[in-house]
């Protein structure tokens, strides 16, 4: 049997834009995405602090060190700039894995820095 679980978050990240007219999709800066451990077009769930939305997108890789956390398309909709976000990814794992398994969580400070990696 195969169990869903997480794989990954990132804690605290902080909305530097939104951009409604887009295709849609979550930017964020490359040294999130690569402290993660995701992967550019990969699926996520964003989960706003400030408004209690959650959505579902995938991942569009923004600049190194610019720490750029943008809305895109119909995600622009469900925050704006400044709201705090959790991005979620999940994985499949065999259960005996499952029962082994950490997640990486990255936490950030309050430029969308990595301020620490727990886990993986």
């Amino acid at each position: 049997m195969l169990v869903h679980m997480l794989k990954a978050k990132i804690q605290g990240a902080k909305v530097t834009d939104a951009q409604l007219e887009y295709e849609g999709s979550l930017t964020l800066d490359k040294d999130l995405i690569e402290a993660a451990g995701l992967l550019p077009h990969e699926r996520v769930q964003v989960l706003n602090l400030n408004n209690g939305d959650r959505s579902e997108t995938y991942l569009i890789e923004g600049e190194k060190g610019s720490g750029v956390v943008c809305l895109n398309g119909p995600l622009a909709r469900r925050g704006q700039v400044g709201d705090r976000i959790i991005v979620l990814a999940y994985c499949l794992l065999p259960e005996e894995e499952a029962r082994r398994w950490q997640p990486r969580v990255v936490l950030l400070d309050e430029n969308n820095r990595v301020r620490a990696v727990r886990g993986e």
